[in-house]
């Protein structure tokens, strides 16, 4: 929604910097993902095409800080998903017959 903002607080080795990803237009939110010890945020058209990317190593990231904007009533619309992976997670399961 336009609006969302996520701050992110990445350790550069010589301090703190800040990068803030911005839904700049109507119709646009920002996705975050994280995998493999990378924080991804993107900010997505209604289709689903990403127009701006941050890549974070998790490592190297204090503070990841989300900001939904308020809609015409002041209320705050928000949505998580999650992707679950089991431990064995890569590994064929076969069935017995």
């Amino acid at each position: 929604m336009k609006g969302d903002r996520v701050e992110a607080l990445v350790d550069t080795g010589q301090g703190v910097q800040a990068f803030e990803i911005v839904a700049t237009r109507a119709g646009r939110r920002i996705e975050v993902v994280t995998s493999r010890g990378v924080v991804e945020v993107r900010e997505v058209t209604r289709t689903g095409q990403p127009v701006r990317t941050g890549r974070f190593m998790t490592t190297r990231l204090i503070a990841l800080v989300e900001h939904p904007a308020l809609d015409e009533r002041g209320r705050v619309e928000v949505t998580t998903r999650h992707r679950l992976q089991t431990s064995d997670a890569g590994r064929r399961v076969e069935t017995p017959k």
